[in-house]
């Protein structure tokens, strides 16, 4: 299920002009997630026929270089490797938005080099992954499996936690920088606020907190960046 589509982005996508897909559905349940309707609500959420999404690329492909594939959770989709074998043929390259969930999913994308770029999600730290992603009854395996997967891969890829304050301490981001260290990229992002957010009652750090977040985790994760902070 396509539910969104972003005809350009120069943001999702480093280093590419790209177009962003968005698909329906996920299996967390973060409430600080900003896609409440692609989450809760896929049925009712704007949607595209696969053929309208490839067309439009066919046009554009003299003009992107990229493809971004994003959610909910992307992995979920049944059609997802025939959507990204389709995509890659048109010459473009094609990233990967992901919460781990999958990695049987992911490891079928990377064997049959179908990838070039991994954003995977990182919550929070191990003990407090279940409350962070809405769920009382998980597992911690899955998420595991998929940071190893993706670390002994040959594709680009980042880490990335969007940071709450009423979620995250000190102590966890630490925890989770001790977790996935050694990796390639890592990135702070902040939460924002607004309507479209699943439960509304969350806040943000403010930039000299971030500041002090890079200071501990620096010496863990030489290649840590702060993203979204004004």
């Amino acid at each position: 299920m396509i539910c969104g589509l972003n005809k350009t982005t120069l943001l999702d996508y480093p280093e590419h002009v790209a177009a962003t897909i968005f698909t329906g559905g996920c299996n967390f349940r973060c409430p600080f997630c900003h896609n409440k309707d692609l989450v809760l609500n896929p049925a009712h959420a704007s949607q595209f026929t696969y053929e309208e999404i490839l067309s439009f690329l066919k046009k554009r492909q003299n003009v992107l270089s990229g493809v971004c594939i994003t959610g909910g959770e992307p992995t979920l989709q049944a059609e997802l490797v025939s959507w990204i074998q389709d995509i890659k043929s048109l010459g473009l390259s094609v990233k990967l938005d992901t919460n781990g969930y999958r990695p049987d999913v992911l490891s079928h994308l990377y064997e049959h080099k179908l990838l070039d770029y991994v954003a995977m999600d990182i919550k929070n730290a191990p003990s407090l992954y279940a409350q962070t992603v809405g769920l009382h009854d998980f597992d911690l395996q899955p998420i595991e499996d998929s940071i190893a997967l993706i670390k002994n891969q040959s594709v680009d890829y980042e880490f990335r936690t969007t940071i709450v304050r009423e979620l995250h301490t000190c102590d966890s981001i630490v925890a989770m920088a001790r977790w996935i260290a050694p990796c390639n990229h890592y990135f702070l992002q902040s939460y924002r606020a607004d309507e479209n957010v699943i439960n509304p009652v969350y806040s943000s750090y403010k930039p000299d907190d971030f500041a002090y977040f890079r200071e501990l985790i620096h010496p863990i994760i030489p290649n840590i960046t702060i993203r979204g902070v004004d």
